[in-house]
């Protein structure tokens, strides 16, 4: 070994670095496109000036996040195809609709695998939305002529599966209302085999409770909030004088849905996002608050964010325990987390000791332009936009840890001229001094605004609306910003997410079980092709993974559970899985199907992956699931460490074994000189 240690190391210390000299100009690995432990400015991606981003979805079904645009004349609509090799987005299709575009919901209302498009746009009457469809055609096209059906009021109709056959329906309110039941449902009765099929048929859904007048614009949505991974339905109604309330319609699948909570919203209320804020496998709500919102800028004046948490049943703290004391239920077992909760409720009363309701100030975690006097505001609403659109706080895991971040823009002042930055703050455990937490430091979670490799973010001051998105699919999550052009930089930005994070992710998508198998064939046999772009509303994930400490956490995620109003959610759940050195250990996937069985338990789902789950179809109850493992930038390091590796134990194998040889010859050698004195 000594002989090898002086004589084989160096040789190879000096291969190796032979290998990656660069004077060699040798080098496996392409170079990284972005460098920098920051939020880096990734410019417009190929995507025209005039265009506004109405719309996300996959619709050529590579995996990979595509868009829609709107032009300036608010008629004419472009797909924007993601290149994964050039790294930008080529524009594809292009058409233009007869009137004005007012919102477009991808979806696949034909269930062939293609993603449609839902036009809702003006009529002659003020009071009415069309609601037109362009179906899908093999290789990117689609119908010139679409498809028409009865119009909603201007409170936007939102996609669900209310029968539970895995066809998207819309619900709203058609126009002219009903006053008696206002609430209808266009049921989707597309028939592929059937000439000119009508897409809808409008009907009366069955809802056991008082109806109300939606809000317009709402923050309706499709999404569980009784734990039991069937998705509810989240209203917003109008109460008149400004007043809002909501209402929560529970899933009974074939019996309809039932109210179980109707309460009123803090005055100024806006749009609400939802995500699960503590981590504790239940969906939250999250909202800003304003006492008053200029008609002009669309800036909200004493604007607060308040968090209502989702009061629901606990994960049980032990793996074995059966979660049922004295007869009644008290926790969900890690095991049988899709347990509906009866009780659930949010309180939204700002009495003491109600810890399930956080309210503060924005300027507690943002911060006003350099130079600026004014405590930060934020920006609600898109006024640039005719009628002017909401701007929401947008929720996700930017940091990869498993609590839901807020995206918001931040104004400055309320003058036309005042500037509007993007800004991120993470979630952060509560502690003093930490926006969101009391005044002794505790609460549930709190919010830290992030500065350092912000830079890029702040460069901006005439933002419009921001959005989180994965561009590249590459497991972070990425930034869109909206801009007025003000600054002449632009009418869009998108700003890579270059931040290393110690954290593993999953993304996650539940298609519509569109040609079964999941591999469609094309009409006239050409040839086949996956049914990824879907955007199906109405799915559910459920989860438990254990830290590096051991301790089990639980967390709940929507897939796509609101389109209106240009909400620009992805089709596909990103979530975070934070630090953990296992698989995860449950994953419950549910549908909207109106079976005994609507979820699925997937156990030791590999992280860095993304999971394809296909519901099974009318007489199956077989699901199916497919799981993709991201090419890391890690990889070909492992696999030259490996090769390095093995090439060295090798070698030294080789040398022993020559040693070892070289003895046993000498061995041989004193045996065969031996002189045997007994037989003399």
């Amino acid at each position: 070994m000594r002989g090898f240690r002086s004589s084989w190391l160096p040789v190879a210390a000096l291969l190796l670095v032979r290998l990656i000299s660069p004077a060699d100009a040798i080098w496996p690995f392409s170079p990284k496109r972005f460098s920098g432990n920051a939020l880096l400015d990734a410019g417009s991606r190929g995507v025209d000036a005039d265009e506004t981003i109405i719309a996300f979805g996959d619709f050529n079904g590579d995996q990979f996040l595509d868009l829609l645009g709107l032009a300036s004349d608010r008629q004419t609509m472009s797909v924007y195809l993601w290149d994964h090799d050039e790294y930008t987005f080529k524009k594809s299709a292009v058409f233009r609709h007869p009137r004005r575009v007012y919102n477009v919901v991808p979806g696949d209302f034909t269930q062939d695998g293609r993603l449609d498009l839902l036009v809702l746009g003006q009529t002659a009457s003020s009071s009415q939305l069309s609601i037109q469809l362009y179906v899908a055609r093999p290789g990117g096209a689609f119908e010139l002529h679409p498809s028409s059906t009865t119009p909603s009021t201007l409170a936007q109709p939102i996609p669900m599966d209310l029968n539970g056959d895995m066809k998207i329906d819309l619900f709203g309110i058609s126009s002219p209302p009903d006053r008696n039941a206002p609430y209808k449902v266009w049921e989707n009765v597309w028939n592929a085999s059937q000439q000119n099929s009508p897409v809808f048929n409008l009907k009366r859904p069955k809802f056991n409770g008082a109806q109300c007048t939606l809000a317009n614009p709402h923050s309706n949505a499709a999404i569980d909030l009784n734990g039991d991974c069937l998705a509810d339905i989240f209203l917003v109604c109008d109460e008149g004088n400004g007043r809002k309330y909501f209402q929560i319609w529970v899933n009974n699948k074939d019996d309809g849905f039932a109210l179980a909570q109707q309460e009123r919203l803090p005055q100024g209320t806006q749009t609400i996002s939802f995500g699960d804020i503590d981590r504790d496998g239940t969906i939250d709500m999250v909202f800003a608050t304003c006492s008053s919102v200029s008609s002009s800028t669309g800036i909200g004046k004493d604007c607060y964010i308040n968090i209502a948490y989702n009061q629901q049943l606990p994960l049980c703290s032990s793996s074995t325990s059966s979660g049922v004391q004295n007869g009644k239920r008290i926790c969900r077992p890690p095991d049988q987390l899709c347990t509906a909760d009866p009780d659930f409720r949010f309180d939204l009363s700002q009495r003491s000791g109600n810890d399930a309701f956080v309210r503060f100030p924005v300027s507690d975690v943002f911060s006003s332009a350099p130079g600026s006097t004014t405590p930060a505001s934020l920006l609600v609403q898109d006024t640039t936009q005719n009628p002017a659109l909401p701007v929401t706080l947008k929720l996700g895991d930017a940091n990869q840890d498993g609590f839901p971040d807020i995206l918001a823009i931040v104004a400055s002042g309320t003058g036309s001229g005042s500037p509007r930055t993007p800004q991120l703050a993470l979630s952060v455990p509560c502690s003093t001094g930490v926006g969101g937490c009391g005044s002794n430091g505790h609460g549930r979670r709190g919010f830290k605004n992030v500065k350092k490799g912000a830079e890029v973010l702040r460069s901006v001051q005439d933002a419009r609306s921001a959005t989180l998105l994965d561009m590249d699919e590459d497991g972070t999550l990425d930034i869109m910003v909206q801009r007025t052009g003000a600054q002449g930089q632009g009418n869009i930005l998108f700003v890579q997410n270059n931040f290393y994070n110690d954290a593993f992710f999953l993304k996650a998508i539940v298609l519509n079980g569109a040609c079964g198998s999941g591999l469609c064939k094309n009409p006239n046999g050409s040839g086949t092709y996956h049914p990824f772009g879907v955007s199906y509303s109405g799915a559910t994930y459920k989860y438990t993974v254990l830290d590096t400490s051991g301790r089990r956490s639980a967390a709940e995620v929507g897939q796509l559970p609101q389109t209106s109003y240009q909400s620009l959610l992805t089709p596909y759940a990103y979530f975070g899985l934070g630090r953990t050195n296992n698989y995860i250990e449950n994953m419950f996937v549910g549908s909207t199907k109106h079976s005994e069985k609507h979820y699925i338990n997937m156990e030791g789902v590999v992280p860095n992956s993304k999971v394809v789950i296909i519901p099974p179809m009318e007489g199956d109850d077989t699901w199916k699931r497919e799981l993709y493992l991201r090419p890391g930038e890690w990889i070909p390091w492992v696999m030259l460490t490996v090769v390095a590796a093995t090439v060295l134990l090798a070698v030294i194998v080789f040398v022993l074994h020559l040693n070892e040889k070289r003895e046993d010859e000498l061995e041989r050698r004193r045996v065969s000189h031996h002189i045997n004195f007994d037989a003399l």
